[in-house]
């Protein structure tokens, strides 16, 4: 990684072990942890997970390297890894999780004292962000350079990926010597690629006309000067299957490099184009997160890192009556109609399988239908946060500002899913634990944008709220947001986790 800024190191051999730094870039000094132990109770009000964010963001340049370290977390923490594909024997008071597609993954911690019925307490996130992707046959050639040609992915602040040092990361499958192939996930850590501007000189008018470029013939990322006829030939000469023959030889020898394996044994490619400069602190007074994929990385590990510390001893779960549970989908930026997507029944097939195995039956309608009326889901994903350059794009009384804690979403078209009672429900575990909580509305004379809140609340009737932590430049190659909302945004998660089974009880709707 190449992280640009250091913190002091103060963790317990636990966490340092769940939560091990990743290996440093060349040339880039290393970013250390200052987590303090999250089961001592007189430490609890000064820990922070900033230090692990930060690595967790360097590690997790693609939704694959996401969910991958995500795993390598929960297996340290002692959480029992499942197949989809086999039975599951599950028992009260224990922790498991199982991936999708390796960009997907549910997590969950069961109560010792949960019974069938009993509900589930989820927070999803989603591990994907806005981002260049290449194209199946990216090869293409232009003025001497060679070039990569790309797919645009979600809604990107496309202009600020120009003239920044990027490279490529994803997933390869991998041609074995028997015959079998394998998974595996590669990160090009050094600049590769870049999407160079055109110069002032030839386009005068950029500054008062706008910047507007064509994103199919403008934005075509470079990898290098064309070599010569008699040196591609010969690389072309090496090229012998589809897959290569799609994409230039520099680059596929570039991957088998890194990947340690032949040209040849290479049998596909899944690739996005990345930003390499590092995650790190700024701010004259350290006080903000620079970052890549702040949306949706940074709620996606503080709902894991907060379920993982709300299940660190077997006390944590001895009068617990539900399931603890996160869920971490990819494709959101997208609509989320995806088998890896919160579209897909994903989250629900597993609460049933999990009734199923503990109540050592089939379950019925009506005893997975309890089970769902007793759940609630909490959608995290980043808010905006009120721009001091323009503010007017804010309702007036609903301007969240960063470092002031999660912002509650709502929206009387339902494009978020918060209810009164659930946005009750919510404040009232952030009251409890003194934690301060904000509110936000779209403008009547603006579109919202939306979550996987709806589509979750939808598909079965669960009962959400929908929240994130405040953020500046969404969509862009670099996003900001507060570091105090980071750790506020863990401890209101970790508190939801171990309080909202006593706060709902109190509470009578429907009856």
């Amino acid at each position: 990684m190449l992280h640009v800024c250091s913190l002091s190191t103060q963790v317990t051999a636990l966490i340092s072990a769940a939560m091990a730094p990743v290996p440093a870039a060349v040339n880039s000094p290393s970013l250390h942890h200052f987590a303090l132990n999250p089961s001592s109770s007189n430490t609890e009000s000064s820990q922070s997970i900033v230090g692990d964010l930060l690595d967790y963001l360097n590690e997790s340049w693609t939704q694959f390297h996401a969910t991958a370290e995500a795993k390598r977390q929960l297996l340290a923490a002692g959480f029992h890894l499942l197949n989809e594909n086999e039975e599951w024997e599950l028992k009260p008071g224990g922790c498991y999780f199982f991936t999708r597609n390796m960009s997907s993954l549910v997590a969950f911690a069961i109560g010792e004292k949960y019974s069938l019925g009993n509900g589930f307490h989820v927070i999803a996130a989603h591990t994907d962000s806005p981002c260049l992707k290449l194209k199946p046959k990216s090869a293409s050639s232009k003025s001497g350079y060679l070039m990569v040609n790309v797919q645009t992915y979600g809604g990107g602040l496309w202009h600020t990926w120009f003239d920044r040092d990027l490279s490529l990361a994803g997933r390869v499958i991998v041609r074995a010597d028997n015959g079998s192939f394998s998974h595996k996930l590669v990160k090009i850590k050094r600049p590769l690629l870049r999407v160079p501007s055109l110069a002032i000189h030839l386009n005068r008018t950029v500054n008062t006309d706008g910047f507007k470029p064509n994103l199919e013939t403008h934005l075509i990322p470079l990898l290098a000067t064309e070599a010569d006829k008699e040196s591609a030939e010969t690389n072309d000469k090496t090229s012998a299957s589809s897959s290569k023959d799609a994409h230039h030889p520099l680059l596929m020898q570039i991957l088998s490099d890194e990947l340690g394996c032949k040209v040849e044994d290479i049998a596909s490619v899944e690739l996005n184009v990345c930003d390499t400069q590092a995650s790190c602190l700024g701010g004259a007074n350290d006080e903000f997160i620079f970052s890549g994929r702040l949306d949706n990385l940074a709620s996606s590990f503080c709902a894991l890192r907060a379920l993982v510390d709300a299940c660190a001893s077997p006390e944590d779960l001895a009068n617990e009556h539900a399931v603890r549970m996160v869920a971490l989908f990819d494709n959101e930026e997208v609509g989320s109609d995806s088998y890896q997507g919160a579209g897909a029944p994903t989250m629900f097939e597993a609460m049933r399988r999990i009734s199923a195995s503990l109540g050592q039956q089939s379950v019925g309608e009506c005893g997975f239908a309890r089970a769902i009326r007793h759940s609630f889901l909490v959608s995290a994903d980043m808010a905006h946060g009120v721009h001091p350059n323009f503010m007017d794009k804010h309702e007036e009384n609903h301007r969240p500002v960063l470092q002031k804690g999660l912002v509650i979403k709502h929206n009387a078209n339902q494009r978020y899913a918060t209810s009164g009672v659930t946005s009750f429900l919510f404040k009232e575990v952030a009251k409890i634990h003194n934690l301060p909580i904000q509110e936000f509305v779209v403008r009547n004379d603006m579109g919202c944008g939306s979550t996987i809140g709806p589509i979750l609340a939808s598909g079965v009737g669960i009962r959400t709220v929908d929240c994130g932590i405040a953020q500046l430049s969404m969509h862009s190659v670099r996003e900001i947001c507060g570091k105090e909302d980071v750790d506020i945004a863990y401890k209101h998660f970790k508190a939801f986790y171990k309080t909202f089974s006593s706060i709902d009880k109190k509470l009578n709707v429907d009856f």
